[in-house]
């Protein structure tokens, strides 16, 4: 009994991972694709690149939905109308090179 109620723990602290969508941005505008972001959250874009290399993150809504050591930064990707559409993505603390104010960013 114990170690169902251990692996239904484990499954259901795993499972919010299960409910991020996954989007192609070459698919819809940025205006969509910001608008899919603000409404869900979090959302996983995945596109290929030139090369053919597939390329995938995590894009958020605002710093809540990044980890503790991370913050909310402005990032472009490659939508329908256009090459760069800037959308938030998590970043590391450590990558703000000193600097003591953490960005407050919301889309």
């Amino acid at each position: 009994m114990r170690t169902l109620l251990i692996s239904l723990a484990i499954v259901l602290a795993a499972s919010p991972s299960f409910a991020i969508s996954r989007l192609s941005p070459l698919s819809m505008s940025c205006e969509q694709a910001r608008a899919a972001v603000h409404s869900e959250g979090t959302v996983i874009f995945r596109w290929t690149s030139p090369r053919g290399l597939p390329i995938y993150d995590r894009y958020v809504r605002n710093s809540r939905f990044c980890e503790a050591h991370e913050y909310a930064a402005w990032k472009g990707i490659p939508t329908r109308d256009t090459k760069s559409c800037q959308v938030l993505n998590c970043q590391d603390v450590d990558n703000l090179d000193g600097t003591f104010i953490i960005p407050d960013n919301s889309l």
